[in-house]
């Protein structure tokens, strides 16, 4: 079994708490993260009817090896501590806080004495991206790409310029304190080619996986947010040179014509656990 630290998030889907059905698809699905909403995907009046089905769906469901997140609704909205009470009850491997632009909103989601995962969706949580990113009770990140276009007043387009800067500080506060990033979602269901490159572009930043809006985008981002062949057949190479007995004392190596230190082994390492992790997962569920 590998190290719980290395669970796989390449696919957080968000599933619609009003939606029975999806509810239900949801257990088939090959989402590495389900994210059942109860908060943009649901109309004010079916509320109280969505809050009570994700509970139930999240205490009875079968689900098997899903990480299953509740998105709640956000702080100083009306259903913000009766979702908190439902989670408690559920006990999702964390909640979503939606809106999330300092440490003391994480510190009041923290109250449902679940993890918390922070929404990254206003330009105030990105002036606070440190002492959010270093809030003990935070354990995840994931990028509201779409409310941070809305509040910038900035263009939603392919390449995301003008968000460079917002993702790139999201991941280094992660980084910097050891916490799970993940990238915000591609509208554009039908466009398979833009979903790859933003899955791309998503990875070369650093994210560990993507948001989805539809079950039509998990393979792209199962597949794209997953170590490649190439990088484990050289990180596997990494790992054998530093083992062997003659290397115990090097910090440094040439390894395939490439100059190594220890710093690359402990990625290479990390790389490795990841795809183990991945193996584990999708072997359950053959």
């Amino acid at each position: 079994m590998t190290d719980p630290a290395f669970r796989p998030r390449r696919s957080c889907l968000y599933i619609p708490g009003a939606n029975a059905r999806a509810l239900e698809k949801a257990k088939s699905l090959p989402a590495d993260v389900l994210i059942f909403d109860l908060e943009d995907a649901v109309a004010p009046d079916a509320k109280a009817d969505a809050r009570d089905r994700v509970a139930e769906a999240v205490w009875h469901g079968d689900y098997r090896d899903r990480e299953l997140v509740i998105r709640v609704n956000g702080i100083g909205t009306p259903w913000f501590e009766e979702d908190l009470a439902a989670a408690k009850f559920a006990k999702p491997a964390a909640i979503l806080l939606p809106k999330a632009s300092s440490a003391s909103d994480i510190s009041m989601a923290a109250r449902s004495e679940l993890p918390v995962w922070a929404m990254i969706e206003t330009p105030l949580a990105i002036l606070n991206i440190a002492e959010i990113a270093a809030t003990p009770e935070l354990s995840a990140m994931v990028m509201g790409t779409n409310d941070l276009a809305k509040d910038m007043l900035a263009s939603l387009r392919p390449g995301r310029e003008p968000f460079a800067a917002a993702l790139s500080m999201t991941v280094m506060a992660a980084r910097a304190h050891g916490k799970t990033v993940i990238d915000g979602v591609f509208n554009s269901i039908g466009d398979e080619a833009g979903l790859a490159a933003e899955c791309e572009q998503g990875r070369e930043f650093g994210f560990d996986g993507k948001t989805l809006i539809h079950p039509s985008q998990l393979d792209a981002a199962n597949r794209i947010f997953a170590p490649s062949a190439a990088a484990l057949r050289d990180a596997r190479a990494i790992i054998a040179a530093f083992a062997e007995p003659e290397n115990a004392d090097q910090g440094v190596l040439e390894v395939d014509g490439a100059m190594v230190e220890r710093l690359h082994l402990a990625e290479a390492e990390q790389l490795v656990a990841l795809a183990e992790a991945i193996a584990e997962r999708e072997a359950a569920r053959d």
